[in-house]
């Protein structure tokens, strides 16, 4: 099984990182310019990007919360950016954020992207997702850093 996995260590204490990545708030801080989160099993996880767009083209929309251990873990399902159509239309990964408290006060987080089918699309998909993960976890670490400094 194919694993896309990101690392980010940011200053804050594993509670500061869980409203992070769990609250609308805190999800506009490093991820996106705006959000839907409703922390429950099926509620809304859609981090939204291009506000510009129709509804149904602005990013994460549909996604869901998947399970939850409040503080240490989240997973929610996952969409294809519209430049992979057929796979955005038809099919959906999950993403599983791993909350680990640091000797030193602070949270390490392992993200753990999965669900990836085989083939040419999803080999550019997996790219693409390297790359915006790369992206999402250096600005969670460099705002949750620098907010503490």
């Amino acid at each position: 099984m194919r694993i896309l996995q990101k690392h980010a260590t940011a200053a804050i204490s594993p509670a500061d990182a869980w409203q992070a990545w769990t609250t609308a708030e805190g999800i506009k801080r490093f991820f996106s310019p705006e959000a839907r989160i409703e922390l429950r099993i099926g509620g809304a996880y859609e981090p939204l990007f291009m506000l510009d767009q129709p509804p149904g083209g602005q990013g994460a929309e549909g996604c869901k919360v998947l399970s939850f251990l409040p503080e240490r873990m989240i997973s929610f399902s996952w969409n294809a950016p519209h430049e992979f159509p057929h796979l955005r239309t038809n099919y959906q990964c999950w993403v599983v954020v791993e909350l680990t408290a640091t000797a030193s006060g602070g949270t390490h987080v392992t993200l753990s992207h999965l669900g990836w089918g085989e083939g040419e699309d999803w080999d550019g998909l997996y790219a693409y997702f390297d790359r915006a993960w790369g992206f999402v976890m250096q600005s969670f670490e460099d705002t949750f850093t620098a907010a503490t400094a």
